[in-house]
């Protein structure tokens, strides 16, 4: 509950947190998972039950150093708790968004929220029997589904393997034994780089290959695989997958990578100042704040056209989830179809997602 637990407040019905009409979450608490993973807990600053399916992402609006800057973050409690969330983070070197949540973000202190958004969910795949892979943070969309199954008491046939670096760097490690403790159908493998510190680390060390994952999922084939971790885990995942004959039909991940892509394109060096011409005739796109011009060509979206010109905008998803690119348009008409990434208001009061929005005139955007 949002407040103290009393009668009444049991009693209540909150209305459901919907962040077009408030996109602020107090952070409630912060944990400490490991050595450089914290999760944060939020809360709506009114009463209000969050409802989200498990492995969906929540993008957070935040402001460093004196900049916005928009990042996706898996939320990963389950939707059962519904009157808080929590997103999980590990501390990137040089990473401008996990180390300022890491030292600066504490209970008490607000934010705005945009989502949750996303179809990387085990609600939208029902199978008889899962295969969860995760490398090192990308559990959090998995452990969110996990923990919707235990605390539903639906004894899923779930095989949950985690690969990291260490075992002290396995994220919710105590939890994890805890599900599998109390449900006799979900079961969990490690598969750790080293031992670290652990010399009697019994579980097997190196990395997940075909081998391994058969003897720990020999029915690895029948299962629906839902996979996140870095780029180079999945591409290994999808490698040994196929290797083994997997129907990648039933394969499922996600993922969010983002560069620190400087904000204004000017900053690059591939393309100088002036108007960039494209061979098929479209609509011009000018950038106001870098002086700017690409030609879009018919049907190209924004982001697309701006890329081929050489430009780098600040972008993720470019699915038009996650907000990333959100920019200012001055003038001009665009088809824009999004996926939750963009507030109603914020479209009304001017503000489109280029990476899916289709120009249907010349435009002028303030990038």
């Amino acid at each position: 509950m949002n407040g103290p637990i009393t009668r009444d407040a049991l009693q209540a019905v909150p209305s459901r947190w919907d962040s077009d009409e408030d996109d602020v979450l107090i952070c409630c608490q912060v944990r400490q998972e490991t050595h450089d993973v914290k999760s944060f807990l939020f809360r709506p600053r009114s009463p209000g039950l969050i409802r989200f399916l498990p492995g969906q992402f929540l993008t957070l609006e935040l402001e460093v150093d004196g900049e916005t800057v928009n990042r996706c973050y898996t939320i990963s409690s389950p939707p059962t708790r519904p009157d808080t969330l929590s997103i999980t983070v590990k501390r990137v070197p040089g990473g401008k968004v996990s180390n300022w949540l890491h030292d600066h973000l504490a209970p008490g202190m607000s934010l705005r929220a945009l989502g949750p958004n996303g179809d990387f969910s085990c609600a939208l795949h029902p199978a008889g029997k899962y295969l969860f892979l995760s490398g090192g943070s990308g559990i959090t969309p998995l452990m969110s589904m996990s923990r919707s199954f235990h605390d539903l008491g639906e004894d899923r046939d779930v095989v949950f393997v985690h690969s990291a670096r260490t075992p002290t760097d396995i994220i919710f490690r105590r939890e994890l034994g805890l599900l599998a403790a109390n449900q006799p159908h979900f079961r969990t493998a490690f598969v750790c780089e080293g031992r670290g510190g652990e010399a009697e680390w019994a579980a097997p060390t190196g990395y997940l290959d075909l081998q391994l994952l058969a003897r720990i999922a020999p029915d690895f084939g029948e299962r629906e695989v839902f996979c996140c971790g870095p780029a180079p885990y999945m591409a290994a995942v999808r490698a040994l997958l196929t290797e083994g004959g997997f129907d990648m039909a039933r394969y499922h991940e996600e993922s969010f990578s983002f560069a620190d892509l400087p904000s204004d394109p000017a900053e690059e060096d591939s393309t100088s100042a002036g108007v960039t011409t494209c061979e098929t005739v479209g609509f011009s796109v000018e950038f106001s704040k870098s002086g700017h011009t690409v030609a879009c060509a018919p049907g190209q979206k924004v982001l697309e056209a701006a890329r081929v010109a050489g430009l780098r905008l600040p972008s993720s998803c470019a699915k038009g989830m996650c907000g990333t690119c959100k920019s200012r348009l001055v003038s001009g008409e665009v088809h824009m179809e999004h996926g939750g990434g963009i507030r109603q208001r914020e479209i009304d009061q001017g503000y489109i997602l280029p990476c899916c929005s289709t120009p249907l005139s010349d435009l002028v955007i303030e990038r």
